[in-house]
């Protein structure tokens, strides 16, 4: 009378939220013609000799959807490029979330979360537990699964199953203010989780949020969450993180590139490539399926580094229509990310 679900090999369990995007964008000051140029250059290039698809590696991702119409929408997608949606439970009188996406370049990207009642938050530590985590090599969690119950207990549960079946844990940040009753609540949820984790990657916002302590301005302009503005010293709040138990810190500091702290006291850098920015959207996603794609196959943090920093302004420049299904397409066939939009 039981069910089972086999899974030959993971790689990696993504815990994360899944929603989709309505897009609202305005009349463009420029013509879209980038879009299709770039169309046009990726359909020329040929597998092998311009870029590679890794089979051997598979994700699984852990989120929840309602019993509506976008949830259906939701696995249809994850099941056409190849993520294992089997762990993935609907949950009655829950809805599937969304966001609205403003377009205002150059630096304009209003964001509007509609999360209540969202069936995501509603994930449990049963769900946790029907998972593989034993059996894969990393588990992602996110900053977004630890604020609210009963997801924050799931994650934690997730966290410390994974520890103890020897999977590697990366936390990344992604601190949003509105999810939050108060921006300190985030700083002392992160630490509280630190002890599990072996990799932290975070902007130098979401890095001084995960220190944050003390009632230090949070900013968020252009209703762009995503991006709110957080005081303090980032120096010491890598410090506090790593003094916490991670390996290291991967700090993404957008045009200028990335700086990995370890335990050590050293630092790897990696530098940038300069685009014009269309859209921010995805480019979070988009670094962190580079970086973690090198680092599951034991590459030097830099190569990591330069990978998800390709990645990160490959979103940026193609916006989120392109980016969406890039991020999507190379995660979930390399495995390291699978975002579901």
């Amino acid at each position: 009378s039981h069910a089972f679900a086999i899974v030959d090999e993971v790689d990696s369990i993504l815990i994360d939220e899944a929603r989709t995007p309505l897009i609202i964008s305005g009349p463009a000051e420029e013509p879209p013609d980038t879009y299709f140029r770039f169309a046009e250059f990726v359909a020329k290039l040929k597998e092998e000799e311009d870029f590679t698809v890794d089979l051997k590696m598979r994700s699984v991702l852990l989120t929840a959807v309602g019993e509506d119409p976008v949830g259906d929408f939701v696995l249809h997608f994850l099941n056409q490029e190849g993520v294992v949606s089997n762990f993935i439970p609907r949950k009655p009188g829950r809805r599937t979330s969304a966001v609205i996406l403003g377009i205002e370049p150059p630096d304009k990207f209003p964001l509007v979360f509609y999360r209540d009642n969202c069936a995501d938050i509603e994930l449990t530590i049963e769900d946790v537990a029907a998972t593989p985590i034993a059996q894969s090599r990393l588990l992602l969690i996110s900053g977004t699964g630890l604020s609210r119950e009963p997801s924050r207990s799931a994650t934690i549960f997730a966290a410390e199953s994974a520890r103890a079946s020897g999977t590697k844990v990366v936390l990344d940040l992604d601190f949003g203010p509105d999810q939050l009753h108060d921006a300190r609540a985030f700083g002392v949820t992160i630490r509280s989780i630190l002890r599990l984790t072996n990799l932290v990657l975070g902007t130098a916002d979401e890095v001084n949020a995960a220190a944050l302590q003390e009632e230090i301005s949070v900013t968020v302009e252009h209703s762009q969450v995503s991006g709110a503005r957080v005081s303090g010293d980032v120096s010491q709040a890598v410090k506090t993180i790593l003094a916490a138990g991670p390996d290291a810190v991967v700090l993404k500091r957008g045009g200028e590139g990335t700086t990995v702290y370890l335990q050590s006291g050293e630092t790897v850098e990696a530098a940038t490539f300069p685009v014009e920015v269309y859209n921010v959207l995805g480019a979070g996603d988009a670094f962190m399926s580079g970086f973690l794609r090198g680092w599951l196959k034991g590459e030097p943090l830099a190569v990591a580094s330069d990978v998800g920093g390709a990645r990160f302004q490959v979103a940026r420049t193609l916006g989120e229509p392109a980016c969406c299904r890039s991020d999507s397409v190379y995660a979930s066939r390399n495995s390291y990310r699978a975002r579901c939009w």
